[in-house]
C-alpha cells in the first residue's frame, strides 16, 4: 500500500476498533448485568422477533450505502435521493410491522409479542433518516465521528435499560432501551455530519444506485432471513428458554468475529475500491488483508471456545450453563466469518455484485437441507450444522475470488495455515494450564495471559509476517 493509504487505513482502522471494541465491551458489561436480572425466556422473546427487525433492517438500508460508498462520481442529489427514498421504506416497513404484530404473536402463541413488536420496530424509522450522513463519514475514512455516536448511543440506552430491569420491567427493559439508543445515535450523527438534503429526488440517480444495490440487497436479505430461520424454528419448536440460551451463545460468540469483520469491512472497502483497477496491488493487498483477519480473529475465537465455561458461569451464574456447549460450537463456525466477509467485499468492490447473489442462493440452499435435517436431532445438532455449513460456504466463496484475482481456496488456506496451527496449539496449552486452577476467575485471567503470551511468542520466534506487519503499522503511523 502507498504511504497515504497505509495512512488512512491505519487510523481508519484505529478509530474503527476502538468504536467497535468500546461499543462492544459496553454491550458486553450492560449484557451481563442485565442477563443477571432478567430471564433466558425475555431474550427469547426479542429472539423470536430478531427476523422481522433484521429483514426490516436491511430493507431500510437497501443496498444503497454499499452503493454511495462504491460510486466515485456522486453527487449532492444521490445523497438526497437515497434519504427521501430511505425514509418512505423506514415509515413504510414500520407500519408493516405495527399491523402484523397480532400475527407475529399468534404465530408464536405468545400473546405479549403483538406489543413488543410495536415498541421494537420503532427504531427502523430513526435508523432510516441518518442512512446517508453515516455514508458520508465512511466515505471521509471519518470513523473517529461514527466512533463517538456509537459509543455515546449504546452507553445511553445500556444504562437505560440496566435501570428499567432493575426496577422490573422485565423485556420492556430491552425494547426501551433500544428504542432510545436509536433515538440518541439518529441525532448525534445529524449534529455532527452537518448535512442536510437538497428538495431534490432523481430517478436517473434513484435507478443507478438500484442497479448495484438491488443485488447486495436480495443477497442480504437471503442471508438475513436464512441467519435468523434458526431462531424462528427454535422459538416455535422449542421453548423460549432454549432460544434464550441459543441467543445468549450466539451473541458471544459474535463479538469478536463480527466486531472484527465490521472494522475491517468499514474500513477496507473505501480503500480497496481505490485501487480496484490495480489487479496487481489489489491482491497483494487483499492477501494481506486475509492473513491479518485470521492472525486477530482465530486466537480469539479458539480462545473463547477453550474458555467457554468458565466464561459463562462466571458472568451470567450457572442458569445460563445450557448455552456452554453451543458457544463452543459456534466459535468454530464463526471463526471463518471474516474470510467469508472478505471474499465478498471484493465482489463487490469489483462491482460484481450479481455473483454475491448467486453465491448467497447456492449457499443458503445448502444450509436449508442441513438445517431440515438437523431439526430432530435437536439445537445442538442445529448448531453443528452450522459449522459444516461455513466449512462449506469457505469453498463456495473462494471460487470466484480465484477467477477474479486468481486467489483461490488453496491459496487462501496456505496463507492462512501457520495462523491456523498457531491458535489450535494455543487452545490446547489454555485448556491445559485451566485444568489446574481452582476458580472459574482464575482460570479466565491466567487462560488469556497464557494464551496471549504463547501466541505473540510462537508468532514472533517464527518470524510471522503479519505480526511484524502489524509491528511496522505502529512504527510508522505518524
Amino acid at each position: 500500500m502507498s504511504g497515504s493509504l497505509q495512512k488512512k487505513a491505519f487510523w481508519g482502522m484505529i478509530w474503527s476498533f476502538a468504536e467497535n471494541f468500546s461499543l462492544q465491551g459496553i454491550q458486553f458489561v450492560i449484557g451481563i448485568i442485565m442477563a443477571r436480572m432478567l430471564t433466558p425466556s425475555d431474550y427469547g422473546m426479542i429472539g423470536m422477533l430478531t427476523v422481522f427487525l433484521a429483514i426490516s433492517d436491511n430493507l431500510v438500508n437497501f443496498g444503497f450505502f454499499t452503493a454511495l460508498v462504491r460510486k466515485s462520481d456522486r453527487t449532492e442529489v444521490d445523497f438526497s435521493t437515497v434519504f427521501y427514498f430511505n425514509i418512505f421504506v423506514g415509515l413504510f416497513l414500520y407500519f408493516v410491522l405495527f399491523f402484523s404484530s397480532p400475527y407475529i404473536a399468534r404465530f408464536f402463541e405468545m400473546p405479549l409479542l403483538e406489543d413488543l413488536t410495536k415498541i421494537v420496530a420503532i427504531p427502523l424509522f430513526f435508523n432510516s433518516i441518518c442512512q446517508v450522513q453515516q455514508a458520508k463519514f465512511s466515505i471521509k475514512m471519518d470513523f473517529k465521528s461514527q466512533a463517538k455516536v456509537s459509543v455515546t448511543s449504546s452507553l445511553v440506552g445500556g444504562i437505560s435499560g440496566i435501570m428499567m430491569a432493575y426496577y422490573g420491567l422485565g423485556v420492556w427493559s430491552l425494547a426501551y432501551s433500544a428504542v432510545l439508543s436509536a433515538i440518541i445515535r439518529c441525532l448525534l450523527l445529524w449534529i455532527l455530519a452537518r448535512w442536510y438534503p437538497l428538495r431534490s429526488f432523481s430517478w436517473k440517480s434513484f435507478n443507478e444506485l438500484f442497479s448495484f444495490g438491488s443485488k447486495l440487497l436480495v443477497s442480504k436479505l437471503i442471508d438475513t432471513i436464512y441467519n435468523n430461520i434458526y431462531p424462528i424454528v427454535i422459538g416455535k419448536k422449542f421453548a423460549a428458554a432454549d432460544l434464550g440460551f441459543y441467543s445468549r451463545a450466539y451473541g458471544y460468540s459474535q463479538l469478536p468475529a463480527v466486531t472484527v469483520t465490521g472494522v475491517l469491512a468499514r474500513v477496507t472497502f473505501p480503500m480497496l475500491c481505490e485501487i480496484q483497477n490495480d489487479s496487481e496491488r489489489l491482491e497483494q493487498v487483499y492477501r494481506k488483508l486475509l492473513r491479518l483477519s485470521a492472525f486477530v480473529v482465530f486466537p480469539v475465537m479458539i480462545g473463547l471456545a477453550v474458555l467457554a465455561k468458565p466464561l459463562i458461569i462466571f458472568m451470567i451464574t450457572d442458569k445460563w450453563a445450557p448455552s456452554i456447549i453451543l458457544l463452543q460450537i459456534f466459535c468454530l463456525a464463526l471463526m471463518w466469518y471474516p474470510i467469508h466477509a472478505i471474499n465478498l467485499n471484493l465482489l463487490q468492490v469489483k462491482g460484481r455484485s450479481d455473483l454475491v447473489l448467486r453465491l448467497e442462493i447456492i449457499k443458503k440452499i445448502m444450509g436449508i437441507l442441513v438445517l431440515i435435517l438437523s431439526i430432530p436431532l435437536g439445537v445442538i445438532y442445529m448448531c453443528v450444522g452450522q459449522v459444516i455449513t461455513s466449512l462449506v460456504s469457505l469453498l463456495i466463496n473462494t471460487h470466484y475470488t480465484g477467477k477474479l484475482i486468481r486467489v483461490g481456496f488453496f491459496k487462501q488456506m496456505s496463507d492462512m495455515l501457520p495462523t491456523l496451527l498457531y491458535s489450535f496449539s494455543m487452545g490446547g496449552i489454555v485448556w491445559g494450564v485451566s485444568q489446574f486452577l481452582p476458580t472459574n476467575g482464575l482460570k479466565i485471567i491466567v487462560g488469556i495471559l497464557v494464551g496471549a503470551i504463547y501466541y505473540v511468542a510462537i508468532a514472533y520466534y517464527t518470524r510471522s509476517s503479519e505480526l511484524y506487519y502489524m509491528f511496522s503499522l505502529i512504527k510508522n503511523k505518524k
